[in-house]
């Protein structure tokens, strides 16, 4: 259960991975680039994995009273998607910017 967020969400993050590596197609695509853009891939992966089960340990399950469980345990899902995600979407958004600085156009003066 402990990585069933993550597993949940993998879909989407493999489609944001195709995204980062795919585009922009302007940009140059050399060894260096493409080497930058795996490390922010697997950077980005290890960090929603990390986060993921940061947010797991982090949630508190309610009490089970006479009527069962109270509701509020979907949390313990709910959050490690929400770090695994944010997590994610912020080391991308930070290769997109510092790949955007290094390759990017240049203009000419």
């Amino acid at each position: 259960m402990r990585y069933l967020a993550v597993l949940l969400l993998a879909p989407w993050l493999l489609i944001l991975c195709w995204g980062y590596w795919a585009y922009p197609k302007s940009l140059p695509r050399t060894s260096g680039r493409r080497v930058f853009d795996f490390t922010a891939l697997l950077l980005a992966l290890i960090a929603a994995v990390q986060c993921a089960v940061l947010g797991f340990d982090m949630v508190e399950l309610p009490t089970v009273d006479g009527f069962g469980r109270a509701s509020g345990a979907i949390w313990q899902q709910v959050l490690p998607a929400l770090y695994g995600y944010g997590a994610f979407t912020a080391v991308l958004v930070l290769a997109m910017l510092l790949r955007h600085a290094l390759w990017g156009r240049r203009r000419r003066s």
